[in-house]
């Protein structure tokens, strides 16, 4: 991580956090300014690691330019300056950041840092074009108010999107890159009047877990839900629903914008409720009209997995039983009433198993079943993303 003279350096002292909680080993590069915001102690304390700077460089060990380039998977210059910028895009290496950067070869991010007038400044942003057409993958602005007390575009971005930037250029995938996903997730909500809904207990956990796994790999991913974990990417496309009729709507405009070069994925995680309200009733019903006994009238919901039209989509559904004598089989007639090309299978202990954050799942296509590691569940969508490449095109 190599950090330049800008006040948003105090940010990366949480970016180095977020990265080592991760269990990402860092290693930090100063340049002579940013000592003048935060103390190469207060990373070394972080880290764990020697912070290398223009006054430590050594040829007797590895903590030199070269040798910190070959060692690291990714490099990351958050904050990045106008002066650092216009220097990398031009190949100028007057300090050991500039010259580590120049020597490394492999992904890169940065993440600008600056008053809006010098960002925005058109030799400023030529060089910005030219960065990113040699390996360097930006991460935006964002408009807040500056240090110089006032309000534009040229803050940097937070360090969790940097975060996740860094993480899907580490863990994109060929196959799942640039391929349209969408993901449902969480119990619907189906109104019984103005105030009440009938409901289950699905957390949407799992759901947001699997479009962060597919994110990470690559993917374009619509995570559609009714519930949804914080943290995510704010470049992953989510979509707030309630009812039934909202996510199939909401399932059907994301498959018309879907991109044709991959053949997409439907994870159709969401909890839909089998039995809706018959009449939803306007406003508030009162229990002195209701009486002392009230008969609640359901009708069948609708079935999206079944009617959804799948030429030219790979549709996974998930199970979800408490009787493990009979779960498998109704999983398997599921896989083939629904005509699905995979069933994700978890067998719930009681109502206590929603929300937990540790699963267990059974792959189950019509070759056959493969129980997962039980995990959890984001280590657990990755296991289901990579048994859901193995599906044939």
């Amino acid at each position: 991580l190599g950090v330049t003279g800008s006040i948003a350096v105090y940010k990366s002292l949480e970016l180095t956090r977020l990265f080592i909680k991760a269990g990402a080993e860092v290693k930090i590069i100063m340049s002579d300014s940013a000592k003048k915001f935060v103390t190469p102690l207060t990373f070394e304390t972080l880290t764990s690691n020697r912070v290398l700077d223009d006054t430590n460089e050594s040829w007797t060990d590895n903590h030199n330019h070269i040798k910190i380039g070959e060692w690291a998977d990714i490099f990351v210059v958050a904050p990045a300056t106008a002066n650092t910028i216009s220097k990398l895009s031009n190949a100028i290496a007057d300090n050991i950041l500039l010259q580590s950067a120049l020597a490394f070869s492999s992904e890169k991010v940065i993440a600008p840092s600056a008053n809006t007038n010098m960002l925005f400044n058109p030799i400023v942003q030529e060089n910005l074009k030219k960065l990113q057409s040699s390996n360097y993958t930006l991460v935006g602005t964002q408009v807040k108010e500056l240090a110089c007390k006032t309000t534009g575009d040229g803050a940097m971005a937070e360090p969790l999107d940097i975060f996740w930037t860094t993480t899907r250029q580490l863990l994109k995938d060929e196959f799942w890159s640039n391929r349209s996903v969408i993901v449902t997730g969480g119990g619907t909500i189906e109104k019984i009047d103005d105030v009440r809904y009938l409901s289950n207990f699905s957390s949407g956990k799992m759901a947001s877990s699997l479009a962060l796994a597919l994110y990470c790999r690559g993917a374009q991913v619509e995570l559609i839900a009714t519930r949804f974990e914080p943290n995510l990417p704010s470049l992953l496309s989510v979509t707030k629903v309630e009812e039934t009729l909202e996510i199939s709507s909401a399932i059907k405009r994301a498959r018309e914008a879907f991109s044709q070069e991959k053949k997409p994925y439907l994870f159709m995680a969401a909890a839909v409720s089998d039995f809706v309200p018959k009449n939803i009733q306007d406003g508030k019903l009162k229990k002195e009209t209701l009486g002392d006994n009230w008969s609640l009238e359901l009708t069948k919901n609708m079935d999206i997995l079944k009617s959804i039209d799948k030429n030219g989509i790979t549709v996974i559904g998930f199970k979800a039983e408490m009787d493990r004598a009979s779960a498998t089989t109704n999983a398997t007639n599921m896989l083939t009433n629904k005509n699905l090309d995979a069933v994700c299978l978890n067998v719930l202990k009681d109502s206590s198993s929603f929300g937990s954050d540790v699963n267990t799942i059974d792959f189950i296509t019509h070759k056959g079943t493969n129980s997962l590691k039980t995990s959890d569940k984001l280590s657990l969508s990755f296991q289901i993303i990579k048994n859901a490449k193995n599906i044939k095109e």
